[in-house]
């Protein structure tokens, strides 16, 4: 996400999660605390389907922070041969379940099983990723319940931060039924952490840059990593490449220099003064400015081939 101070520059901001998730879960473990004093225990039921790895971590990390705050987490794991059929009852039986206050079903599933048909089984209240439709109805309407998770997350990101959003141009990159569509409609609510204008921008669009250009905060939401850099020429005759250069460079750092079963340490990042292009750009400078006049170089490469004019 990218948050910009003028809608004619897009400059990116850090805004740390951890301490909203402190804040979160503070609020969370006082609610536990309250509800066992009224001799209720919390559950929060899992469902994963198939074995994959990172469902399977973010099962466990669900089930650490449960036992942290002192609520229940009963888990069923069905093999990724299941049937439509199987997970649905399990759904009906953690539906008819009043011991049980939440269901989640981790996403994704296997290819076969259809998700939005198995979480119209729930009853629309133990939905905690608001993805019933009664609950996106909800959502549309402005009427309070569970909200999907992620967009959740953004808006209050946002909000402690102190980033305004009412008033302001919101792009989001993406219309997926968890991420894209329903951080518009939340966004757009006349709320006071919301009242955006928001535009959505899909594979449908073609000069989707016309919209991220003027975006105040940005949002990538496509189900694919995005980075945003500058208009490397902003106006007929002025060269801008400094925000070009410093995303392909930070791109080359995590996926090259921090990839698998490479250096992570910082000092060898340090020694890294720019990534193709970049590096070769550079070079290109430097000689003319040996040569003392406009140069041209070609660099011929195995995918592609490079003109540098300075």
């Amino acid at each position: 996400m990218s948050v910009s101070s003028s809608s004619t520059a897009t400059t990116a901001r850090l805004l740390p999660g951890g301490p909203v998730a402190d804040r979160v879960l503070a609020e969370v473990a006082e609610g536990v605390a309250e509800l066992r004093a009224a001799g209720v225990t919390p559950a929060l039921a899992t469902v994963l389907v198939g074995e994959d790895d990172a469902s399977a971590g973010y099962i466990r990390i669900k089930q650490r922070q449960a036992a942290l705050l002192g609520f229940a987490s009963p888990h069923v794991h069905l093999p990724g041969s299941a049937s439509q059929a199987d997970l649905e009852a399990v759904l009906a039986d953690f539906t008819a379940d009043r011991g049980v206050h939440g269901v989640l079903v981790q996403h994704p599933v296997p290819g076969h099983l259809d998700y939005d048909r198995a979480v119209q089984v729930l009853d629309p209240d133990k939905d905690v990723d608001g993805m019933h439709p009664v609950n996106m109805g909800r959502l549309a309407l402005g009427l309070p319940g569970p909200l999907p998770c992620t967009p959740a997350g953004i808006e209050a990101l946002l909000a402690f931060h102190g980033v305004p959003v009412a008033g302001r141009e919101v792009v989001i990159l993406g219309r997926g039924a968890t991420l894209g569509r329903p951080l518009a409609m939340l966004l757009a609510q006349k709320r006071p952490t919301a009242n955006a204008a928001v535009t959505v921008v899909h594979t449908g669009v073609a000069d989707w840059p016309r919209y991220t250009r003027r975006a105040e905060i940005l949002v990538a939401a496509a189900g694919v990593p995005v980075t945003v850099a500058d208009n490397v020429l902003p106006r007929i005759g002025v060269l801008a490449p400094a925000s070009a250069r410093a995303a392909i460079r930070g791109v080359f750092l995590r996926h090259v220099i921090g990839g698998k079963r490479l250096s992570r340490g910082g000092r060898f990042a340090r020694l890294v003064r720019a990534a193709t292009p970049d590096a070769v750009l550079t070079g290109v400078e430097v000689l003319a400015d040996t040569v003392g006049g406009d140069l041209v170089v070609v660099d011929v490469g195995g995918a592609t081939t490079d003109v540098y004019s300075v």
